[in-house]
Formats: C-alpha cells, sequence, structure tokens
C-alpha cells in the first residue's frame, strides 16, 4: 500500500498549481492524469499560445449559481500573483488586447514553469494512470481515502478533484469528476457547453457557409447582456469571440439580437449619403462599411434587400431603408443550437458551490475532500478569466491541502 500526504486527480492548470504550492508547503503530493501528457487544454488553447491570465478578472466576469463563491479565491491569488510566477522563469509574453496576456511562443513554455515548479516542490506526476475506485477509510491514522489506480493501491489525508468539465472530449474530458461528488453526496448543477459557436438552419445555414471565414466586428445581444467582438461565419454557422461570449448566457429557444456596424449610425449614414446625392449603387455604398463579399452575400439572402442592391441609396423609399436598417444593426436570430462540447471552451455547471468552501475548496461534508477548477460550478468569460480561476483555485487549495 503506497502513501501520500495528498492525491490530486486531473494535471490540468488546476490541478498542476494546486500540487505545486502543496508540494512547496512540504506535502507529499501525487497528481494522477489519465491521459499521456499533464496540461493538454493549456496547449491547445488561445491559437497555442494561451491567454494564460486577465488583469480585468473580477467576480463580475464569471457566471455560477452563487457569484459570490469566486470572490475570496481570485482576491487572494490574482493575475498579477501569476504574472510573478511566470517571470521568475524569464516567460516570453505579451499583452495581446489590453489587460490579456498570451505566451509570445508556444503554450508549451508556460506548461513547462508548471511542471517545472512541481519538480522542485517533489510532486509525483503519473500519467497514463487511471482512477478505478475511491473509498473513504477510517482506520484511525491520518489517512481519510483509498485509491485503487491502475498503478497500484495509494492511500492520501486529503483528495483534490480537478478533473475539469466536460469540454473538448478529444482532449480527455469526461464527467469523472462529476461521479465523485456524487458518490460523496454532495450536489452537482446542470451542466452544459458554454463559449461553444451556434449551429444555423435553413437557408441562414447556407449564407453562413458561403461567408465561411468572413469576419466582422459586431455587438451581439441575448436577453439584457451584450458583447461587442468579431463574429465569425464558420460552416455550422456563428463563431468568433463576440458568439462565444454570448452563448454562456443563451438558453435554447432564445433570440440573439446582431449589429453588424457597432458604434456606426446606420440610418444617419444613409441619410447623408441621401443628402449627398450619391449616385453609387447600395451595395457598393455597404461595401464602404463591411466586407464587400458579406454586403452582397447578406441582402442577397432577403428577397426585399435583394431588389434594392442594385439600387441608388437616393432612390430608396423610408420603407427600404429601414428594411436595410434592420437587416444591418438589428438582425435576430434564434440559432438552431451549438457544436456542444465537442468544440466549448468550458462547461457551464458543475459541483455545487454549495457545498464546497470557497476559502479551502473543502466539501463542506466530507473532511479532506477537495473541487477545484472548472469540475466546479465556475465558468468565466472569454480572455483568461478561466485560466485565472484555475490558478487561484489551486493556489488556495494547495495552501490547506
Amino acid at each position: 500500500m503506497q502513501h501520500v500526504d495528498t492525491v490530486i486527480i486531473g494535471g490540468g492548470a488546476a490541478g498542476l498549481m494546486c500540487a505545486a504550492t502543496a508540494g512547496a508547503r512540504g506535502r507529499s503530493v501525487r497528481v494522477i492524469e489519465h491521459a499521456k501528457r499533464v496540461g493538454k487544454k493549456i496547449l491547445m488553447s488561445g491559437g497555442g499560445r494561451c491567454n494564460f491570465t486577465n488583469l480585468d478578472t473580477s467576480p463580475a466576469h464569471f457566471l455560477s449559481a452563487n457569484p459570490h463563491f469566486c470572490k475570496s479565491a481570485l482576491s487572494r491569488y490574482t493575475p498579477w500573483d501569476f504574472l510573478a510566477l511566470v517571470d521568475r522563469y524569464g516567460l516570453a509574453y505579451h499583452e495581446k488586447t489590453p489587460g490579456q496576456f498570451f505566451c509570445d511562443d508556444k503554450a508549451k513554455d508556460l506548461l513547462d514553469i508548471l511542471i517545472a515548479e512541481c519538480e522542485q516542490a517533489g510532486v509525483d506526476i503519473r500519467t497514463q494512470c487511471s482512477v478505478e475506485a475511491i473509498e473513504a477509510v477510517d482506520d484511525g491514522g491520518a489517512d481519510r481515502f483509498q485509491l485503487a489506480t491502475s498503478a497500484g493501491a495509494v492511500r492520501c489525508q486529503s483528495l483534490v478533484i480537478a478533473t475539469g468539465g466536460l469540454s473538448i472530449p478529444t482532449l480527455g474530458a469526461t464527467g469523472f469528476g462529476y461521479d465523485i461528488a456524487q458518490q460523496f453526496d454532495l450536489p452537482v448543477t446542470q451542466r452544459r457547453a458554454a463559449l461553444v459557436p451556434f449551429t444555423l438552419s435553413d437557408h441562414w445555414l447556407t449564407v453562413a457557409r458561403d461567408l465561411s471565414g468572413v469576419s466582422v466586428p459586431v455587438s451581439v445581444q441575448c436577453g439584457s447582456q451584450s458583447f461587442t467582438d468579431a463574429l465569425l461565419f464558420t460552416h455550422r454557422g456563428l463563431s468568433g469571440p463576440a458568439i462565444l461570449q454570448i452563448s454562456s448566457y443563451w438558453r435554447e429557444g432564445d433570440t440573439i439580437t446582431i449589429d453588424f456596424l457597432p458604434g456606426v449610425d446606420l440610418a444617419e449614414q444613409l441619410q447623408q449619403w441621401r443628402d449627398e446625392g450619391a449616385k453609387a449603387e447600395l451595395k457598393t455604398l455597404l461595401g464602404r462599411l463591411l466586407p464587400a463579399r458579406f454586403v452582397q452575400s447578406w441582402l442577397a439572402a432577403d428577397k426585399r434587400l435583394a431588389k434594392l442592391a442594385d439600387r441608388r441609396v437616393m432612390d430608396l423609399d423610408r420603407a427600404s431603408l429601414d428594411a436595410v436598417i434592420e437587416a444591418f444593426t438589428q438582425w435576430q436570430k434564434i440559432p438552431a443550437g451549438t457544436e456542444g462540447y465537442r468544440t466549448a471552451e468550458v462547461t457551464l455547471g458543475g459541483v455545487s458551490t454549495e457545498a464546497v468552501s470557497s476559502k479551502t475548496f473543502e466539501s463542506k461534508q466530507c473532511s479532506g475532500l477537495y473541487f477545484i477548477g472548472e469540475v466546479l460550478d465556475v465558468s468565466g468569460w472569454l480572455g483568461g478569466y478561466n485560466f485565472q480561476w484555475a490558478w487561484a483555485s489551486g493556489w488556495c487549495a494547495g495552501q490547506v491541502v
């Protein structure tokens, strides 16, 4: 029988941070990862450069049934703390957009830092190792849990679940963490894919396919929430940062409203062209504001607008102008659905935060059992927030496990 102080199931961002932190305190730590290598989601994120934190991190950028839960961890381990860590290793990184930091070269450079931290702390990382069973033990000693693994049985005092969510199963994502929570009678909230592209149906799918690869700055709204960023047409529907962001707030059957000219008063612009006596066709003038390929496809997609494309703006009546304004600044659509966990960046929902301490991440009803990272019902916006949550929750739990 093997004995360690702490076993961490899951070698992702949160698990590695927790392992390094606990190991630095002198705890004996074992990380169990079922994949061939740790940190696979780190390696693929941000186009392979990993948007590893955001200086604008605050509880307002996270979704949870308990919006206050993340406050403690985020305040105790900040983006500046993580930047101080990578600075010690001389990681080359840049601020791509205000507050968002990416590796200059490869995400592997960041993963190497986490692995180095674990090595210095004496952490035992076991890859391609599966957990077959977990049981609570009470033999009068310090150990609280016994795990049957493919590398043999091991007992520990603290057991940390850092298995992540259901997003991107090709990277090894499973619902194992939720199964463990339910085994120990912790509630798990309803889960769904988030930060995920929308799919379209009917003739709009044909339009999206024709425009696949075209990107347009937009403002997209669902209910009271809105985001202004890029939209990308795909062969399945709509993607891009703006769409991924709003998807976290969308429910099946909801309507999204898209303004393809955020910051532009199209009614005023059309009137200006009329006043100037512009003789150019509608599609030509709109092509000054938007990609010509998009303008042509968007006009052609609507029978009313298709008849206006080759007409001069100065010849259009009020009803026609209003139709143009609506199509380009107030386009409404109920998406057919989303692409699901296959391409979702995060999972909304998870282990209920009501059952876990916001300071230590220990289960309130099962001593020694901890949940950190994405497996919890805490999900961030796009832009480095989810990694900061991983670092913060992993660090906080690492102080006590």
